[in-house]
């Protein structure tokens, strides 16, 4: 049996909604900047906006295990929202949402609302879930402190 989880991240940067917004749109770039993301693909091309376009990602955790999805971009509201449909090991959904606390400091909060489709992970996950939850957290923390140093800025909250 699948199992639900329910993650909320924010961060905060000193830097404006714009750079921000470049960043985490442009996903295939992730890897550069993100400790954990090992690689993005793009499979398909969207329209102008995005929508359509669909990326596999392949993530290295803290925990000895790598997750490989396929990630559909269904909504992009430029530059405030993206919402991707994900599927393969992990299916569910996620939306980035930035906002500009003013011109020099953008708040960015990331849902994501997926089920794990691997039979191990389900098998383990009475016992295992708050340590996904926490790896989980651990991969976003790093991606909150890498986006920052891609940006020259300050962290300024990430949790």
């Amino acid at each position: 049996m699948a199992e639900d989880y329910e993650f909320v991240t924010v961060w905060r940067f000193d830097a404006p909604l714009a750079r921000v917004w470049e960043e985490i749109k442009n996903s295939e770039t992730w890897s550069d900047w993100w400790k954990g993301v090992l690689r993005v693909e793009k499979l398909r091309d969207g329209d102008a906006s995005g929508v359509g376009a669909v990326h596999r990602s392949t993530w290295r955790s803290a925990l000895p295990y790598k997750l490989i999805f396929d990630s559909e971009t269904v909504r992009v509201e430029e530059p405030h929202v993206i919402e991707v449909r994900a599927f393969g090991e992990l299916d569910g959904q996620g939306i980035w949402t930035l906002t500009a606390e003013d011109e020099n400091v953008t708040r960015v909060r990331y849902d994501w609302r997926v089920r794990t489709t691997k039979r191990w992970m389900n098998l383990l996950a009475p016992v295992a879930k708050p340590f996904f939850r926490w790896n989980h957290d651990t991969i976003m923390n790093w991606g909150g402190r890498g986006l920052a140093r891609k940006l020259g800025c300050q962290l300024l909250e990430n949790r």
